[in-house]
């Protein structure tokens, strides 16, 4: 269960305090994409995510989309923000992630996943290692099946909160 846990838990990619993640040695983001940068009718950035974006990269951060989308749902916004992309990640199996952190030459202390999954991104980032930063998802329309992940995350986060490990609407860094 403790694979589900975050590191930091913020209510949106805009309450998240980067300048901590700087001093924690954090210089590679990794954002997913649906529901966590933008929803899901959204086909392109919006004027605030680009500004944050622009923000993040002046403090020296290397983003990167990092999305179980296909690459035609990820171009926009990887155009739009002028930032890399891995598309089909295949999250929470840790593949992906393991080769764009040897690709980019970071290492492991050096990289924060963020996104709205406990089970997807979360789980992905912990079994790697890295930093877990999950927030609170921007939208309730979700791709075709996301149910199925999102009911299980149900039954996770009860056990989590019955254990005292997780409780969502608590947030921390």
């Amino acid at each position: 269960m403790e694979k589900y846990v975050p590191d930091i838990y913020q209510k949106s990619i805009y309450s998240i305090n980067y300048d901590s993640l700087l001093s924690r040695g954090i210089k590679c983001l990794l954002f997913d994409l649906d529901n966590t940068l933008a929803p899901l009718k959204e086909k392109t950035p919006n004027e605030k995510l680009k500004k944050l974006f622009q923000e993040l990269k002046e403090k020296g951060f290397k983003i990167i989309i990092f999305t179980n989308s296909p690459k035609v749902r990820a171009k926009p916004f990887m155009e739009g923000l002028q930032v890399d992309c891995c598309a089909y990640a295949k999250k929470p199996s840790t593949a992906k992630l393991l080769s764009v952190i040897e690709m980019y030459k970071y290492n492991f202390s050096e990289v924060a996943i963020i996104g709205d999954s406990m089970i997807d991104d979360i789980a992905c980032g912990n079994i790697a290692e890295i930093t877990t930063v999950l927030i609170n998802r921007i939208a309730k329309r979700e791709y075709p099946l996301a149910w199925i992940k999102r009911r299980y995350e149900k039954h996770v986060l009860k056990k989590l909160r019955d254990k005292d490990l997780f409780t969502k609407g608590r947030y921390y860094e």
